[in-house]
């Protein structure tokens, strides 16, 4: 089994280098690909109420920890408060039921998903509630600020509801202004990373922060393609690029390999993930080997500050990025 370096978080909390992302396993197979991920050797799951799969996480945990492969404090899982849920009075209530879709008592690191606050819609309305407030075509602003928001998340900690919180999907300038209110600074900072979108200058001032970065669509475009998602699918996919490739024959790797160690020898965390269990093992091995400081220069000149993550790739009418 590959031996995982950890990252040690600036509350002292450790998490593992490489994890598997939740995003797009569909509910069908989803409890029997974290069961087989976690054999295979994976220990950090990043889930989040928006994919619409804990309890099937839940359930591959739980079959794991029955049969003895693993136990619940060896395991960092990770999930993430959706917008509309940032009313203070709301972020424990949601995380209780997030952990009980899980079946467990805490995470391991609780992220705001993205810097905005929608109109609360009640879970048993519609779960989870999506972009939309009539689950359709209607954008409803909330009224909570992210301070507020965040002073919440500073509860879960306190309560030991997450031993670690974060954010997703911020700026240099949110973060420059959460330091001025947080009383617990995040432990990470979770952003869209590939070498055509690589944010030096935002992991720089993470760095400075002593705030670990986790860089998610590590293989850029193939990520939403099948989004059917246009600037994705006219995008030359980073697996085929010559560059890449050069660096993959010469280590003796794949093309997804160099992609992940890129992210990985500068520091990041990585959450890939693969419906293959050959391709599950390999993006668990991103660690063994080293690029060259020019091969990683050439990767990181890739950059085009092309971010695909955004509402409105996906026709929605919400300009968080903006």
């Amino acid at each position: 089994m590959v031996n995982v370096p950890n990252i040690e978080l600036n509350d002292g909390n450790k998490m593992p280098v490489v994890g598997f992302g939740l995003w797009k396993v569909s509910n069908d197979t989803c409890a029997e690909q974290v069961y087989n991920a976690i054999k295979t050797g994976y220990r950090l799951f990043d889930g989040a109420c928006d994919y619409g799969n804990e309890v099937e996480c839940g359930q591959g945990v739980a079959r794991a920890i029955k049969e003895g492969i693993v136990k619940r404090e060896e395991l960092f899982l990770v999930s993430k408060l959706w917008n509309s849920f940032h009313d203070a009075d709301q972020v424990e209530p949601i995380t209780k039921k997030q952990l009980a879709d899980w079946g467990i008592d805490y995470f391991d690191l609780y992220l705001i998903h993205f810097p905005i606050s929608l109109e609360y819609v009640s879970p048993e309305t519609r779960y989870p509630p999506g972009w939309y407030y009539d689950g359709e075509s209607e954008v409803r602003h909330g009224k909570t600020s992210l301070e507020s928001t965040w002073k919440a998340m500073e509860g879960l900690k306190k309560s030991g509801l997450a031993k670690s919180i974060g954010v997703s999907n911020y700026s240099g300038a949110l973060l420059l202004d959460m330091f001025t209110y947080a009383e617990i600074k995040p432990a990470t900072l979770q952003i869209e990373h590939h070498p055509y979108f690589v944010q030096p200058n935002l992991i720089k001032l993470a760095e400075q922060h002593k705030i670990a970065v986790t860089a998610y669509s590590s293989f850029g475009p193939l990520s939403f393609i099948e989004c059917d998602m246009k600037v994705a699918e006219d995008t030359p996919t980073l697996l085929e690029h010559d560059i890449i490739k050069k660096a993959a024959e010469k280590h003796g790797k794949t093309p997804a390999q160099v992609l992940l160690r890129w992210a990985t020898q500068r520091g990041l965390s990585v959450i890939p993930k693969s419906n293959s269990p050959k391709r599950l093992a390999e993006n668990l091995d991103v660690t063994s080997f080293d690029l060259t400081s020019d091969e990683i220069s050439q990767i990181s000149d890739l950059d085009r500050g092309l971010k695909f993550n955004v509402p409105t790739n996906y026709g929605i009418p919400i300009y968080v990025f903006a």
